[in-house]
């Protein structure tokens, strides 16, 4: 018989399958759950340290790029003094803790502003190598640590200079929340810098306890660190569990910095920091479960699969196999017995036939009255009987037992997560947009009277290189004729002078908004630059991890961009209308229909996005979320599908291979008995009811071979005359 064919193999298969989920159910359903903390709030933390390390990787990158830039733009222009540069400098970028100017050659200060440079850790000597303008981490005297850019600044005819600028290793409007603490660590393990909630000594052990963890763990391979398949953040993250306190248990996340495209490292990246935050929740054990459930809902698909399996036995299987061994029997010439006719179905059919055929072959003529077939239900009606025995238990595990209502628990934890980080990524836009206009504002104080269509194109192809935010820039003149322009068709209306405003968006009514950003040119009689952003740009920060559905909403409630597909300009969703009207910003659990976890933070802070008035609203249904009632629900729901999906499987494999084939026997077994002589019958697969066709076709050559009579008489009976 064929391995994976005949009536044994799916029986068998389907009484493993249902005795290995009954002890699954058992295990499973019935397990307490014993965790202190739910895991949603432990991947939480992970998402939290991700966003960190993302705002910490973008703030020390655009400062190495703003810098470098800069250096480049007084470059091409004319030499100005080591005053003139830090004063605009420190006049576009507000940024830097301390800025220093030094001639090369001599080692002379030439101007400083800001808390003191740490020229030190730069020698003068070997800044023509390779690395010798790599940025540099330097630990102060004070225990704290400052980044050093080194930019070249280079005139014809005068000593080169060397523009320093030291940056602290900071998180730009990361907001914590309430009891939470996050740090820098180097590949060492060591603190370079930490924020936030550490009073108390046992705070700062667990801190640097985590510092520790966390540095081991960011050395690993980033795709070996993660399971097979998963993607999200592309450096090393996860989550990590402290010591307990009464009810309080402290808990973590960390994740290395990552360049935005794998493959492609940046300044930052290339540091080897982590980033790593702590915070103490409320670590209860969850009493959803009851394990009476899990054993009782076990019993219940023994029971039920115990019977599917008794109907599939006794009336497919047996009859199938007492066929498969009449029909040898007869084909061995043992006539003298009557054919053991099964009760109904298909297999009676056959057995019936079986019958007629014996007969034959002894020499009763085919048009002899055939014996009455017993009726009963057929093999697909039996299959159909089982199936909805194993949906009885299947059904209601997916629809109806365990579901979590309206009033599941949201930890409180995920909505203080779901707002700081809905207000941090909210800080985030703003600030892109900021820096977008402050890279325009540092363009225009270099264009002159005198500077050239040809140059003002060349800074702004070059400001383009740098800087990937822009989809067109151009310098307008305040008669609204633009004099240079790079990259896209701008979207200016001809004739119109520069905006006064510094940001704005339009484009409305058609598929993308339009935001565009204008700085004024001080010595180009009212000329401005301007830079259209491309929307991709802004809706690329969005994209997060654990939030959800994300949208930037102006003040009118219109979206502006999102991190999923959406309409431009469309209203908000009507179940944001409540946050973003306060105007503040804040987060909920919405209840009704769909349970969500929603937050909204408008702008908040200075700068020329402020001017926007947009607000950031983020929600994400709790059903998503590892929290233990939906977890209970998702294991129940699994339950159910692994019982339909084993029911489908082996009772199909069974209609396939041993029921359409048993169909198709019954009919040729009958018109063989009924006289037909001539259709050749051959087995489509080996197994028993390919056994019998096998049979039916040795009994059909043997009535073949019978002689006639020429009177019209009687066939002589097989084996009768024959010595």
């Amino acid at each position: 018989m064929s391995l994976v064919g005949g009536i044994r193999p799916p029986i068998a298969v389907l009484s493993v399958l249902l005795l290995s989920l009954a002890g699954i159910t058992a295990l499973t359903l019935g397990k307490p759950d014993n965790a202190l903390v739910p895991k949603a709030v432990l991947t939480s933390q992970q998402y939290v340290a991700e966003d960190g390390a993302i705002a910490l990787r973008a703030s020390l990158d655009e400062s190495v790029t703003d810098l470098t830039g800069t250096a480049t733009l007084f470059n091409e222009g004319k030499p100005v003094s080591a005053d003139t540069v830090l004063d605009k400098v420190g006049e576009v970028y507000q940024k830097w803790r301390g800025t220093a100017v030094i001639e090369i050659k001599s080692g002379k200060m030439l101007a400083a502003r800001g808390e003191n440079v740490p020229l030190s850790a730069i020698d003068l000597s070997k800044l023509s190598r390779g690395d010798g303008l790599a940025p540099r981490m330097v630990r102060l005297e004070n225990g704290q640590t400052r980044l050093i850019i080194p930019a070249l600044l280079s005139w014809k005819g005068r000593p080169q200079q060397l523009l320093v600028a030291s940056s602290t290793l900071s998180f730009p409007g990361v907001d914590l929340g309430p009891g939470r603490a996050i740090g820098v660590v180097d590949s060492t393990g060591r603190l370079l810098s930490s924020h936030g909630a550490l009073d108390g000594e046992r705070a700062g052990k667990q801190l640097a306890s985590f510092a520790k963890t966390a540095a081991r763990k960011g050395r690993q391979h980033p795709i070996k660190a993660k399971e097979p398949g998963a993607g999200g953040y592309t450096g090393v993250s996860g989550h990590l569990t402290g010591g307990a306190a009464e009810d309080v248990r402290t808990v973590g996340g960390y994740a290395t910095l990552t360049p935005p495209q794998p493959g492609e490292p940046t300044t930052a990246s290339s540091l080897g920091l982590t980033v790593v935050t702590q915070v103490d929740v409320s670590a209860k054990v969850s009493q959803i479960t009851r394990p009476a459930f899990g054993v009782a809902a076990a019993g219940a698909l023994l029971l039920i699969g115990g019977l599917a399996v008794m109907v599939l036995l006794g009336t497919v299987q047996r009859p199938l196999i007492r066929l498969f061994l009449e029909s040898r029997r007869l084909t061995r010439g043992d006539l003298a017995r009557p054919v053991s006719v099964p009760r109904a179905g298909e297999a009676a059919r056959v057995g019936a036939a079986l019958e007629r055929l014996r007969r034959q072959l002894q020499g009763e003529p085919a048009d002899a009255p055939a014996p009455a077939v017993r009726k009963g239900l057929g093999a697909r009606a039996l299959l159909a009987v089982c199936a909805v025995l194993l949906l009885v238990w299947s059904v209601p595990l997916m629809l109806v037992l365990n579901r979590a209502d309206s009033s599941v628990k949201v930890p409180v934890q995920l909505v203080h997560d779901q707002k700081s980080r809905t207000v941090t990524l909210s800080d985030r836009v703003r600030r892109a947009l900021n820096e977008g206009h402050a890279d325009l504002s540092a363009v225009a104080a270099l264009i002159g009277d005198r500077t050239t269509p040809e140059d003002m194109k060349k800074v702004l192809e070059r400001t383009m290189q740098d800087h990937d935010r822009y989809q067109s820039m151009y310098v307008l003149g305040a008669d609204g004729e633009i004099l240079a322009r790079a990259g896209d068709g701008p979207h200016h209306e001809d004739g119109k002078g520069p905006s006064k405003q510094a940001i704005e968006v339009t484009g409305e009514g058609g598929k993308k908004p339009v935001v565009t950003a204008t700085a004024q040119a001080p010595g180009r009689g009212g000329a401005a630059v301007v830079g259209e952003f491309r929307i991709e740009f802004v809706n690329a920060l969005l994209g997060r991890q654990g939030m959800g559905e994300v949208r930037v909403v102006d003040a009118k409630d219109r979206v502006i961009g999102g991190d999923s597909g959406y309409i431009a300009f469309e209203k908000a969703p009507s179940h944001m209308n409540s946050l973003l009207a306060t105007k503040q910003a804040g987060a909920t659990v919405q209840r009704g229909g769909t349970v969500r976890v929603a937050a909204a933070a408008p702008f908040s802070g200075g700068g020329a996005a402020k001017s926007l008035q947009w607000s950031l609203a983020s929600w994400q249904p709790a059903a998503g979320l590892a929290i233990p009632e939906y977890s209970l629900q998702n294991r129940t729901v699994l339950a159910g599908l692994l019982g339909l999906t084993a029911a489908a499987a082996c009772l199909g494999w069974l209609h396939i291979v041993v029921v359409r084939p048993l169909r198709a026997l019954a009919g040729q077994a009958e018109a063989l008995a009924a006289g037909d002589r001539k259709t050749v019958l051959f087995p489509r697969h080996h197994d028993e009811v390919g056994a019998v066709v096998r049979s039916l076709e040795l009994i059909r050559q043997q009535l073949q071979g019978q002689p006639r009579k020429r009177d019209g008489g009687s066939r002589t009976p097989a084996g009768v005359g024959r010595n």
